[in-house]
């Protein structure tokens, strides 16, 4: 009886239809990244200072630059020149200084001339946690978004919880941008962060479920790839509107245009067979066939699945635990998850949240993505899944050494092993992209994906804490930690099942034998060599 993969042979494994669709969903891809990465502009703190009416007057009278103001008025910390606000920071660690120090009564003054969250709803000093507490509150969204839309889009369908998600992602940072008060932009900040990686993820499994088991490694690195181009063009919109609400509307209205999804986009295929819906399944198909412009086979025409009057299969949380492989798989991707996510992030904090301008280093540090991409796409259908992953998490692991022992004077190899850091956990977060829908079955491929990517997020709401407490006891101690749990995951990962060219799982019972087909394979060659040899010459 062919799969879908043997009909996809016949009818286009990555022709038009799927490259139409690769493009729209890529669209989605890039619209997430102000969701992930938009605190970087939204709550960007400048420097500021309290403001006194008596300076300003005095001030005025005196005709003072705002240089000549800052010298006469503001004193300085340690002959350095530091401003006010940031030696009243400093004063928390030390109580010696005989500076006496108190709240401003007045409000503070902005060294900026656009707007964020913070300039706005005054995040600093003593209210600068609140800035902490509305990016964990994305995270936490993450979290729990995770674990429902991976299973609204097992249950009900990929398409109609990717829809549900771009709407109610849309409305939210609409709303966002009006909010009326710090309360209501967490709020919906939140509201945002529980539908749309659910949705990013959604659109991930759903092209590829569109593609043949040989392009499944190309379109997940193109998706991604989006993402990073996302970065980019973030950063472009970001430093023409330098005011957060302006900012936030203009990365939020384009995702409406994403509702036409209904009429561009099919059902996934696959998901309707393992829902038993044979006859929709055949019309997609067929939609598919019809815009790769090839014929279905008469011997296609018909599809029948093997269970043909069996149970629909429904998606459950235990089934990630329930049988011995899967539940391997579960729980190293989950590790692997968290591992990425904690580098990923950590990284970019410790790699230099200096003075600068943040456009350039935030643009410098998204164009470290695209190498990652393509040393991907030339090894892993030549190599496989797991040694370029291994070597991946193996180069991230060495390169943070490096950077925590070598000395501040050999500057040049300390930042080159950094860079070399930030390209092999992006790798790492590209290959695990790829690598867990290959390991689940159809009915729990999306539940799969989602409840282990968040551990993901779970490491995003740490990952702070983790650099900055331990930082405060070695500047270079987060780094030595990073090492230790990236070498880990690159044991790990080795005790999966390779990937590489294998149809995906449609069934628990095909899931749990990816491990015997390598044996097998393996067995097979063996044999094969041991036949060459013993055959006359």
């Amino acid at each position: 009886m062919p799969t879908l993969d043997d009909i996809l042979e016949q009818i286009g494994e990555f022709d038009f239809f799927q490259k139409q669709a690769l493009f729209v969903l890529c669209l989605l891809s890039a619209a997430f990244v102000p969701i992930y990465v938009g605190i970087f502009f939204l709550g960007f703190t400048p420097e500021h200072r309290c403001f006194s009416p008596g300076v300003a007057e005095l001030s005025q009278r005196c005709g003072w630059s705002l240089e000549e103001q800052l010298n006469h008025t503001v004193p300085n910390w340690g002959g350095h020149g530091t401003s006010f606000s940031s030696r009243r920071r400093r004063e928390r660690g030390n109580y010696r200084s005989a500076v006496p120090l108190g709240p401003c009564q007045d409000g503070w003054v902005y060294d900026s001339l656009g707007t964020s969250l913070v300039t706005e709803f005054n995040l600093v000093c003593e209210d600068a946690w609140k800035l902490d507490l509305f990016q964990s509150c994305v995270n936490a969204g993450f979290f729990i978004g995770s674990m429902s839309i991976g299973y609204i889009a097992d249950r009900f369908g990929r398409k109609l919880c990717l829809l549900v998600t771009v709407l109610i992602n849309a409305v939210s940072g609409v709303l966002m941008a009006f909010a009326p008060s710090y309360t209501w932009t967490v709020i919906f900040r939140l509201i945002q962060g529980l539908v749309s990686k659910g949705g990013w993820l959604t659109g991930y499994v759903l092209i590829a479920e569109f593609v043949g088991s040989n392009y499944r490694r190309s379109v997940g690195i193109i998706y991604q790839l989006a993402f990073t181009l996302g970065l980019l063009v973030l950063t472009a919109v970001a430093y023409a509107l330098p005011h957060w609400r302006w900012l936030q509307l203009a990365v939020t209205l384009p995702s409406f245009f994403f509702l036409l999804y209904y009429w561009c986009l099919p059902e996934s295929p696959r998901w309707l067979i393992a829902r038993k819906q044979n006859e929709k399944a055949m019309e997609v198909i067929k939609r598919i066939a019809k815009g790769n412009k090839k014929k279905l086979p008469l011997s296609f025409q018909n599809l029948n699945s093997e269970e043909e009057d069996g149970e629909k299969l429904k998606p459950s949380f235990l089934d990630l635990v329930r049988t011995p492989q899967i539940r391997k798989h579960t729980f190293i991707l989950m590790y692997s998850w968290f591992t990425s996510s904690v580098l990923y992030q950590g990284l970019i904090m410790h790699m230099g949240i200096a003075a600068g301008n943040m456009y350039l280093d935030f643009l410098y540090s998204a164009l470290f993505e695209f190498p990652a991409a393509f040393i991907l796409m030339l090894t892993l259908d030549r190599i496989g899944r797991r040694y370029p992953w291994a070597a991946a998490n193996m180069m991230t692991g060495v390169a943070c050494l490096v950077t925590a022992l070598v000395p501040v004077t050999l500057y040049w190899l300390k930042m080159s092993a950094a860079c070399l850091g930030r390209m092999g956990i992006t790798m790492c977060y590209e290959i695990i992209c790829v690598v867990n829908p290959e390991l689940y079955p159809t009915f729990l491929r999306n539940l799969g994906v989602l409840v282990c990517s968040s551990m993901c997020d779970l490491g995003g709401i740490i990952t702070p804490f983790l650099v900055y407490r331990l930082a405060e006891l070695w500047h270079e101690l987060p780094l030595v930690v990073f090492a230790v749990i990236i070498l880990i995951d690159g044991g790990l990962v080795l005790l999966l099942p390779e990937m590489k060219g294998k149809a995906l799982p449609e069934t628990i019972e095909d899931a749990e034998n990816l491990h015997r087909q390598e044996r097998s394979i393996e067995k097979m060659i063996y044999l094969h060599v041991l036949t060459s040899e013993a055959a006359p010459k």
